[in-house]
């Protein structure tokens, strides 16, 4: 197994043959379900979600271009990969199936000599690895909340409604939001629900997520994924 790629259409859960746009939504679908940010900072699910995730960004990277996916499709037909997802793939140690080169310097190459280090995002370490995982999630979600009415403009910022989503998360989101961003002016209010915030800093909308507390980033992703997860099922 040591030559042989990850299959990267089983860590989708997708077919070989889908369209550029069922590449898309699926990755929307895994990397929303596995994000890290869904559980605590110290849960002990994280370092299993966070490698879970970087996997999921390293398969999206490799598919959702043209030519890295043809390169990647002409590996799989050599090394004899089926025409269907192996179930089993998603559920595998990356580690055990990508060879890395400092593993072993005497080892001989993989199997046809391919470098299967020309897919994925080739990070040289977790930092790189996690850093990456995050700016490609994050043009992705900021299009999910375009969709959704929730991010506006080239710069991808927030609306009333995102802002409104995000006072009701938890009793303290109006003051953090307040606090943590010169320039934001909060509008109207009922109770703990933030009715409206303007933020003169023109803060993109993940750039925001990414500032908010962690429970509140847990249940944004959280509704976010109810969203997703229902248009997938009524389309």
């Amino acid at each position: 197994m040591s030559g042989l790629p990850i299959d990267y259409y089983a860590i989708l859960e997708i077919s070989p043959t889908a369209t550029p746009q069922q590449i898309r939504d699926a990755y929307k679908k895994q990397a929303l379900k596995s994000h890290p940010d869904r559980v605590p900072s110290d849960s002990p699910e994280r370092p299993t979600r966070t490698k879970k995730f970087q996997r999921i960004n390293d398969a999206y990277y490799t598919l959702s271009d043209p030519t890295r996916r043809r390169d990647y499709d002409s590996a799989r037909l050599y090394h004899g990969f089926p025409s269907s997802t192996a179930s089993s793939a998603s559920d595998s140690d990356p580690e055990e199936e990508i060879p890395r080169p400092d593993a072993d310097n005497n080892a001989p190459p993989p199997s046809g000599g391919f470098p299967w280090s020309a897919f994925g995002f080739g990070a040289k370490n977790p930092a790189e690895e996690e850093t990456f995982s995050s700016e490609q999630f994050g043009s992705v979600f900021e299009e999910m909340l375009r969709e959704e009415g929730m991010a506006e403009g080239q710069a991808a910022q927030p609306t009333g409604k995102f802002w409104s989503l995000v006072g009701g998360l938890s009793g303290g989101a109006m003051g953090f939001i307040v606090a943590n961003f010169p320039g934001a002016v909060a509008g109207a209010v009922a109770g703990n629900r933030l009715g409206a915030v303007r933020d003169a800093r023109g803060k993109s909308v993940y750039s925001v997520f990414q500032e908010l507390p962690q429970g509140d980033k847990a249940r944004l992703l959280s509704e976010m994924a109810a969203k997703v997860f229902a248009h997938a099922v009524g389309s």
